[in-house]
């Protein structure tokens, strides 16, 4: 079978996560007896730069021209597209192999993905599939003028009818699916390794200020000046506490300002980028992840994270982001600063909190998120096509 995906490692992003943990999961089922059957090849125009495919369990083609890439998607048993690639897909339908198209966005609904208006900073009512597409010209004329805005536009007409024709169409959430409307559904959620046995351990909770902390890119869509806000609003009520935010993007310089205006400098840190230990070392006395996004999150993979390491999340209600948290933290309207404050009130207020919310999410991620079952799910799914 072939993966095909646009962005893959070194990139690092949900997509790119999820790919690399499919196509691993995969490989491994490969070296059983029952799947010896199985050869996973993912196709990539990602540059490798200084990463080392040599150490994957799997095949990568990176970069390859139009013609392989044809004759690499024509002699497949089951293309795997990650996301509703415009070329590709129209390939695999040429070809009529088996074609499965995961949706990571709204890029199916919605010209830009994001299903986000840019002019006004808040979801998008539906504006392509309500036929209103000057509004959706508009929100693209924001971001990246008129003429890229046009042509994306066009292209979201041919790539929703090619959605319609594929196999198998597989959300990433029961929210995404409902948003999409399109047939032959099937939702698979993302599915990750335990933290735990990959060799971490419970969190384990210094007894000094409460820590909150947002992980992900600095931009408009994840409401941070929201944080921000509820952050002044606690602070003026008295409480002592940390705030981390770590990430970097285009909103940083704008959002220290605000920190500066807000006079949270003492509590509030910002650390830039990071990964692996990095990363980790950053998050060891975090008592709660805050994401605080406006936009509807398709999901939300760095929620599951923080989930299977068993710390508390304070996330908007809003989109698959809501979905996954369901009942394993604490919810607040999106965009709702006092509820937010009120949220991480309860935190400070509550010092078991962390540690019984914390063990809730754990086991709901262990439940539903495990690398295990988001790739037997998928290979029922490549079985059932096949046999066909």
């Amino acid at each position: 079978m072939v993966i095909y995906s646009h962005s893959f490692a070194p990139k690092v992003g949900g997509a790119e996560t999820y790919v690399m943990l499919l196509a691993q999961g995969l490989a491994q089922r490969s070296q059983q007896a029952a799947e010896h059957d199985l050869q996973v090849t993912v196709v990539t125009p990602t540059a490798a730069d200084e990463w080392d495919d040599a150490a994957l369990p799997f095949r990568v083609i990176r970069q390859p021209h139009f013609v392989r890439v044809v004759r690499l998607l024509w002699n497949a048993d089951v293309i795997h597209l990650v996301g509703p690639c415009f070329v590709p897909m129209l390939i695999g339908l040429a070809s009529q192999r088996p074609l499965v198209v995961e949706h990571h966005g709204y890029q199916a609904i919605c010209p830009n993905g994001l299903l986000f208006y840019s002019p006004t900073k808040k979801v998008c009512p539906d504006y392509f599939m309500a036929g209103q597409y000057r509004q959706c010209l508009r929100c693209n004329t924001v971001e990246v003028g008129w003429l890229k805005g046009m042509s994306l536009l066009l292209a979201t007409f041919p790539r929703r009818w090619m959605c319609r024709l594929v196999k198998r169409n597989i959300p990433i959430s029961y929210h995404l699916a409902n948003r999409l409307r399109l047939p032959r559904c099937q939702v698979i959620y993302y599915g990750i390794e335990d933290s735990f046995a990959a060799g971490g351990g419970p969190l384990s909770l210094s007894q000094e200020l409460v820590c909150f902390a947002y992980v992900g890119r600095l931009v408009r869509e994840k409401g941070l000046p929201v944080l921000a806000e509820a952050a002044r609003q606690l602070k003026d009520q008295g409480y002592q506490f940390r705030l981390k935010f770590i990430g970097d993007g285009p909103e940083r310089r704008r959002l220290e300002e605000l920190i500066d205006s807000l006079s949270l400098r003492e509590e509030v840190t910002f650390t830039g980028f990071l990964q692996g230990n990095a990363l980790q070392t950053a998050l060891e006395n975090v008592h709660a992840v805050v994401m605080p996004t406006l936009m509807e999150e398709t999901a939300g993979l760095a929620v599951i994270e923080h989930m299977m390491r068993g710390r508390l999340v304070l996330a908007s209600d809003i989109g698959g982001m809501g979905e996954v948290v369901n009942g394993a933290g604490l919810k607040f309207p999106a965009g709702h600063v006092q509820a937010l404050a009120s949220c991480m009130r309860r935190a400070l207020q509550e010092p078991n909190l962390a540690r019984v919310l914390g063990e809730i999410a754990r086991q709901r991620a262990l439940q539903l998120f495990l690398e295990q079952r988001m790739v037997a799910h998928h290979l029922a799914v490549y079985r059932e096509l096949t046999k066909k």
